[in-house]
């Protein structure tokens, strides 16, 4: 029960958020699921080796490139899933960005603990 109802906090997020910011485009309600199931994919299978591979760089910058990363992961989204659409990296960026915030604060509402 608990994952249904991130996946839909996120999907509302996407469709939210796609709706205020220029750049993103996503096709309906629909495509946002997608778009929040693939994204939580990829988050567990594709993340931890990236962290991994870009230790260093992590390490130097005091953990902001995972910013890059998680702009990465939308960019793979962006490819993957049809109706969902990022325009360039600055707006995958920024994005990620937004959406990370929001789940924080909805999550906090919500009783959610990661």
């Amino acid at each position: 029960m608990k994952l249904l109802i991130r996946i839909l906090v996120t999907a509302a997020l996407v469709l939210l958020i796609a709706n205020f910011m220029p750049g993103v485009q996503v096709a309906g309600f629909t495509t946002a699921l997608i778009v929040a199931v693939v994204l939580g994919l990829l988050n567990i299978f594709i993340k931890p080796i990236l962290v991994m591979l870009t230790l260093p760089v992590t390490f130097i910058t005091l953990g902001l490139f995972l910013l890059v990363i998680n702009a990465i992961i939308i960019i793979l989204c962006d490819a993957i899933v049809g109706g969902f659409g990022v325009s360039s990296f600055l707006t995958a960026l920024l994005f990620s960005i937004i959406l990370s915030l929001s789940q924080s604060v909805l999550y906090a509402i919500l009783g959610e603990s990661k």
